[in-house]
């Protein structure tokens, strides 16, 4: 089997999540073989850098060397380059073993504000290794240094790709996440400017965006892909890593490098696990449950971002006498009521992915309380008026509103309906198993009065 082959000249983060380790990570999850030549280890974690070895020009020859020589380079990034001599060490090897697929992420400062490069090897970077780059990656502070102008907005922005572009960069992609608003990226092949914008993501966890970012770049150039192509898969990959990024440590997290891959490869497991509580809850004959509107079971992939991304019943649950029946097996995106419940619980809580919606009578809600299980209510009469509009916005919203104002997820939510809405109790779980024995219990409670 061919793989693409990817080298990432950089610096090692002790901390495990910008450099070295994040750029193998992310070539690893999108389909490559990551190899490194190192140029510095670092002493850092999420709140800073505490020390910086730079490794000598001439083990980092070495390094090139071995691999190119013997396993071959597809493409290569480069991150943090610290002193002159180690960027022009850098830019010969490049010349001599003609990577044309090269992506320059001109790394200058760590999240935390640490310098990351010397003053005599930033003209080093612009004037011998940036006119070798096929793709440079800059923010906007490192755009400025290469450009030489002032950035205050999106046309200074595009002005300054313009600029790199004519100082020999192939493409240039400036981040713009240091502007306030929505995060847009402008993207310049010396043709068109192409932008890339989407709604900023809230979260001090973007330790080694950057380096995670350029690396996806490169792999999607060693796969074939034209450089906006590579752009384009590496612009949704990061968002994934951004929008799970982990809480850990007590300064900037680092984004999640697996969370794409892991949320792909759940898609079979997630559909099993929740045909399996199904067929619990159909087996034992719970029909005594099943609401007027019917029921849909669903069960959340562990990355969600939509209901694409949330397993239900097409066709819904149904009551016939005793039992609840199906007429479909699980799929994705067969909800959209229970799949925003279960999404909205989700911004609360990730581990709970699963959710059941049943009857509701004062009779029942006692009989969960009885049976151990935390209730929780909410009152369609005081939905906004815009959300009554929005036809589906309303349990989103009911759900919302209980959750902020509490520290843990109930065993249900509930509301007592409203003109033309039925009551229902919604079971929420951390996985459909969970669910299902919920509504066995409740289900047997009711069938025992």
């Amino acid at each position: 089997m061919s793989i693409s082959k990817i080298l990432t000249i950089a610096g090692s983060d002790s901390g495990g999540g910008a450099g070295i380790q994040a750029d193998l990570k992310t070539i690893a999850a999108l389909g490559g073989f990551g190899m490194t030549v190192i140029t510095a280890l670092t002493a850092q974690n999420t709140i800073g850098v505490f020390g910086i070895h730079e490794v000598p020009a001439e083990f980092i020859e070495k390094q090139f060397d071995a691999v190119a020589e013997d396993i071959g380079i597809d493409a290569a990034k480069t991150g943090m380059l610290a002193n002159e001599e180690i960027v022009n060490t850098v830019t010969e090897k490049v010349i001599k073993y003609e990577i044309r697929k090269l992506v320059v992420d001109p790394v200058m400062v760590a999240k935390g504000g640490a310098m990351l490069i010397k003053e005599d090897a930033k003209k080093a970077l612009i004037e011998n290794l940036l006119p070798l780059a096929f793709v440079v990656t800059p923010n906007i502070p490192e755009a400025e240094v290469i450009s030489g102008l002032s950035i205050n907005g999106v046309e200074d922005m595009k002005t300054a790709a313009e600029t790199i572009y004519q100082m020999g960069a192939q493409n240039v992609l400036i981040k713009g996440g240091h502007l306030p608003g929505d995060a847009r990226d402008f993207f310049y092949d010396g043709v068109r400017l192409h932008e890339f914008s989407q709604e900023r993501i809230v979260t001090e966890d973007t330790h080694g965006t950057g380096c995670t970012l350029s690396a996806a770049i490169a792999t999607g150039l060693a796969q074939g892909m034209s450089a906006y192509e590579a752009v384009s898969r590496a612009k949704r990959y990061i968002t994934t890593a951004i929008r799970f990024s982990l809480r850990l440590g007590a300064g900037h997290g680092p984004a999640n490098h697996m969370a794409a891959i892991f949320r792909e490869s759940s898609r079979y497991r997630c559909l099993e696990e929740l045909r399996e509580a199904v067929s619990t809850v159909k087996d034992a004959k719970c029909g005594n449950l099943i609401p007027e509107i019917q029921s849909n079971f669903v069960y959340a992939l562990p990355f969600a971002v939509n209901k694409n991304d949330v397993a239900g019943i097409p066709g819904r649950i149904v009551r016939v006498g005793e039992k609840a029946e199906t007429l479909h097996d699980p799929a994705f995106g067969a909800s959209n009521h229970m799949a925003r419940i279960v999404l909205t619980v989700m911004r609360y809580n990730k581990e709970y992915r699963s959710a059941m919606d049943i009857r509701f009578s004062e009779k029942l809600a006692v009989l969960c309380r009885e049976a151990g299980y935390e209730l929780d209510s909410f009152n369609r009469a005081e939905e906004p008026a815009d959300v009554k509009e929005h036809e589906g916005s309303s349990l989103e919203w009911g759900t919302d509103y209980v959750l902020s104002k509490r520290d843990t997820i109930p065993d249900m939510i509930f509301d007592r309906g409203d003109m033309g809405k039925e009551p229902v109790i919604r079971v929420l779980g951390k996985n459909p198993a969970e669910v299902a024995e919920k509504i066995l219990r409740i289900s047997g409670r009711l069938k025992s009065i």
